[in-house]
């Protein structure tokens, strides 16, 4: 087994040096503050994309996603991918549980969004609860994002906002996060999501953001945008 996982990850660990762009890995690396530059190989997402639907054929693909936490922030957007690819919902989201607590930044988290949870959204929603809850960052992140990504149109529900909007977090990547879910939101529930702002049940900075970020969407008509810039906090 031991020789198996040699194998498979020495495999992988090739195919990423041999994608490896270096321009991309300083730019990358400058996107990513929270992660240290020596971490970046220099994979770009296209490459890893593709990469990730090849291996998630692998009959050993799961020697890889076990040997957790992986040493370059690469590998774990292969991770990300990989689970994003899977078909098998079980298996997914057991793999994204066990993920969950290494994932150390915004895009790694961000890019992570398996197909298959489309199927099985009531489930979903039973772990989404678990994650708003978590103390890491990036699973919080997560959550309020499969949120965002999943239960803003047919499956929206006023009691999702609501979850979202109790969150009191010093977290500047979690209160982006929620700005962007609200953000969004107005775009696709405004009058369900307009009273949050109206009645201020945001900390003030993600109060702020959000109207930054609305004013900002294409999909917020004029006049809404004007209106949203009067419910500013000065």
């Amino acid at each position: 087994m031991a020789e198996s996982k040699k194998t498979i990850m020495e495999e992988i660990r090739k195919d990423l040096y041999a994608a490896k762009d270096d321009q991309y890995r300083v730019f990358s690396a400058k996107l990513i503050p929270t992660a240290d530059e020596s971490r970046f190989i220099g994979v770009r997402t296209p490459a890893l994309r593709a990469m990730a639907k090849e291996y998630v054929k692998r009959e050993g693909i799961g020697e890889f996603l076990d040997a957790l936490p992986h040493e370059y922030f690469d590998e774990n957007q292969l991770h990300a991918f990989i689970l994003s690819s899977m078909k098998d919902y079980e298996k997914c989201m057991e793999g994204v549980n066990a993920f969950l607590p290494y994932v150390d930044n915004w895009a790694t988290c961000d890019q992570m969004s398996p197909k298959i949870f489309r199927k099985h959204k009531a489930d979903l929603l039973k772990h989404i609860k678990i994650w708003l809850k978590s103390k890491e960052t990036y699973t919080v992140r997560f959550a309020i994002g499969m949120l965002m990504e999943h239960f803003l149109d047919e499956d929206y529900n006023p009691a999702f906002p609501k979850m979202v909007a109790r969150i009191r977090s010093d977290e500047y990547y979690i209160n982006m996060m929620i700005a962007w879910y609200f953000a969004t939101a107005l775009a696709k529930q405004y009058d369900s999501i307009l009273p949050f702002l109206e009645e201020r049940k945001l900390d003030l900075w993600t109060h702020n953001k959000t109207i930054q970020k609305a004013t900002e969407s294409y999909r917020i008509t004029p006049e809404q945008k004007e209106y949203l810039r009067s419910l500013k906090i000065r």
